[in-house]
């Protein structure tokens, strides 16, 4: 019997589907597992949320952090394609919801660079319009 809970192959397509797989789930476990334990991810600007997490258990707390901006039940995802090479996949993503600070609508496009070692991620390079995620889910926009 095959164990599903675990990335069943070691390819960067494969190990991203099944993060993927696990956040819409909203599968806290699977999403924890997807990372290696000294896994980083780096947001760029000057958002409350930017910055490098280091390990699996930051970048956890900024993902649940992150999920908590939205008013219970609005967030939704839609995903590209996913282009994979050697170590390295890179997928585009939309964010939509409701803003639980300011209740306004959220609607924005990310791209994050992947990099998947031993059937795990171990870093990510997360972009998007900062402005338009300051202005709109925070009270005071942060946004550089």
């Amino acid at each position: 019997m095959t164990n599903t809970r675990e990335p069943r192959g070691h390819d960067p397509r494969t190990v991203l589907t099944h993060y993927l797989d696990a956040l819409v789930a909203g599968d806290v476990d699977r999403i924890a597992r997807s990372f290696a334990v000294d896994a980083t991810w780096s947001l760029h600007g000057t958002l409350p949320l930017a910055g490098e997490k280091r390990g699996r258990d930051a970048i956890m707390g900024f993902l649940l952090g992150a999920g908590g901006l939205y008013r219970p039940g609005t967030q939704e995802f839609s995903f590209g394609e996913i282009t994979a090479e050697e170590d390295r996949a890179v997928l585009e993503w939309n964010v939509r919801g409701v803003a639980a600070a300011t209740g306004r609508s959220y609607d924005n496009d990310y791209c994050g660079v992947f990099v998947i070692r031993d059937g795990r991620i171990v870093g990510v390079r997360e972009y998007l319009d900062t402005q338009h995620a300051g202005e709109t889910l925070f009270r005071s926009s942060g946004a550089a």
